[in-house]
């Protein structure tokens, strides 16, 4: 699979770069959209996307870097080098929240209703960047033959994508990609329920999330590795968890979605 979108000789653009950026594009307008609802200033949402955007980011791929450190001891050069891949999705979340966290407590701003504004665009956005890892040869499950790739009446241009190091692979990628779409959908629709309360969506988001990456990384074979522990699965378990004690909170304590504001 060609993983260069553009070649203009002195620079290329990458796939994986448009499909980033892209899902980032789509996922700030939804949030947009619904912020507007819910009392936020333009110049607000500008604040957070731009200042979000760019410490997620540089956190998910620190993340990323901190657990391949021996290969990026030999080559340094290298961490540099987004573009050829490398960005972990639970790196970006962490270091996202951390900043959103610090930054609604400097404004005052209701950090939980953010989130949920959020978390509905931000799904989607990493449906879109999963196919980002698709032309780059990333995010691959375990070796299959072109019967299975077959059987599971994916495109022809999938299946050579994923003739990867002599091997064809499970397109686990895909899998995903499908899952957070689903998740995409589920969150809209309690979106539009009257009572649901302030939390809710985040919450649905940690398990849901929490729950695909878990069963997804029992297929990959390219995962980040604590000794025998795949980091991706031991996060999942860690979101589930504090998704379930967010959801009893929410429904017990806060107020309804549809009447908060962020302000």
């Amino acid at each position: 699979m060609n993983s260069i979108f553009l070649d203009l000789g002195f620079v290329q653009i990458r796939w994986y770069s448009i499909l980033i950026l892209l899902g980032l594009t789509i996922g700030s307008y939804l949030s947009y959209k619904e912020a507007k609802k819910k009392g936020m200033s333009k110049d607000l949402l500008l604040d957070i996307v731009f200042y979000t955007v760019i410490i997620g980011l540089l956190g998910a791929r620190i993340y990323y870097v901190l657990f391949n450190l021996d290969y990026y001891k030999t080559y340094p050069a290298e961490i540099i080098q987004v573009w050829n891949g490398g960005l972990a999705i639970h790196g970006g979340i962490l270091s996202g929240l951390i900043f959103l966290k610090w930054f609604t407590k400097k404004k005052k701003y209701n950090f939980l209703l953010l989130l949920d504004v959020f978390v509905v665009g931000f799904i989607l956005a990493q449906a879109i960047g999963r196919w980002g890892n698709f032309f780059n040869g990333e995010a691959f499950g375990r070796t299959v033959s072109l019967d299975f790739l077959k059987g599971l009446h994916l495109p022809n241009f999938i299946i050579k994508g994923m003739y990867i190091d002599g091997a064809y692979r499970e397109p686990t990628f895909l899998y995903e990609s499908i899952l957070c779409i689903i998740g995409f959908t589920i969150l809209c629709c309690l979106r539009k329920i009257k009572g649901i309360k302030t939390g809710c969506l985040t919450s649905f988001y940690l398990i849901w999330y929490g729950i695909v990456r878990l069963i997804i990384e029992s297929f990959r074979s390219d995962s980040l590795m604590l000794g025998s522990i795949k980091v991706a699965q031991l996060v999942s378990i860690i979101g589930i968890i504090i998704g379930i004690y967010l959801l009893i909170r929410s429904i017990k304590k806060n107020k309804n979605y549809h009447l908060d504001i962020i302000v």
